[in-house]
Order: C-alpha cells, then structure tokens, then sequence
C-alpha cells in the first residue's frame, strides 16, 4: 500500500459542451489550467454516446474489454485523478433500464453539458500509481 497527505491548493470547474469529446475536453482542460496532479471529484450531465472500457479477469495484467453505444445517457458520476497532466476519469452513466460504468475512452460525446469538478494537488507525488500494480 502506498499513502499521502496532500493539501488541495484550488477546485478547477469544467463545463464541455454539446458534442465535445470527454477525454479530449478534460485532457484540454488541465492543460489549459496548469493541473498536473488532482482528483476529479464530481461530474453530472449527459451524453449522446459513450465508450468505456472494464477489466475483463483477475488475472494481472487483466486486459481490458471495451463498450460502446449511441445514447441518450445522463451522467451519474465522474471520478479519477490527474497523474503528472494524464486524466485517468471513470465515469457511471444511466439510461431508462440500465447502469453502466468504466473508464472514459476517446468517443464518449456530451450530448447536453457535461460539468466536472477537479481538485487540484500540487504536491501529490503520484506519478504511475494508477499503471502499476504489485504482486
């Protein structure tokens, strides 16, 4: 187990629009806004497709099994972090008859508005804690 206590030194808020692209937009973002390192606390919306991708086994490394389809879904949650200026977001959406969750792949659209929070931790040394695991 690896730990950390971090201040967090601001809440940077994200609005994308219709039509943006998720990943690209949060990539964006970060960029724009100088965050290297933060926590992604919160997100609500909606989007008009989604693609997400799931472990697929318990076996490590687990490889990855990918889904996608056309909405409409709302946005129920968006967390994850910014390691070193790389956003690792999961993401849970909903539609009339289904939950689904993962982590947000190239190809997830914002249908009306997608607004996320990103808490800012300057001093977190996290670098690869999300791409690494120990035996």
């Amino acid at each position: 187990m690896l730990t950390q206590s971090v201040a967090l030194s601001r809440l940077i808020l994200v609005r994308l629009n219709p039509g943006e692209d998720v990943s690209e937009g949060l990539a964006r973002a970060c960029q724009e806004q100088g965050v290297r390192n933060g926590v992604i606390l919160s997100g609500a919306g909606s989007l008009s497709r989604y693609r997400l991708h799931v472990v697929q086994s318990t076996n490590l490394p687990p490889g990855n099994t990918f889904m996608e389809g056309e909405g409409p879904y709302d946005v129920i949650a968006v967390t994850g972090l910014v390691n070193e200026g790389r956003v690792h977001a999961h993401m849970t959406l909903a539609d009339a008859s289904q939950a689904l969750g993962g982590h947000v792949e190239e190809g997830c659209r914002v249908l009306t508005f997608l607004i996320v929070a990103i808490g800012e931790t300057p001093d977190a040394q996290v670098a690869d804690w999300d791409r690494k695991y120990v035996l």
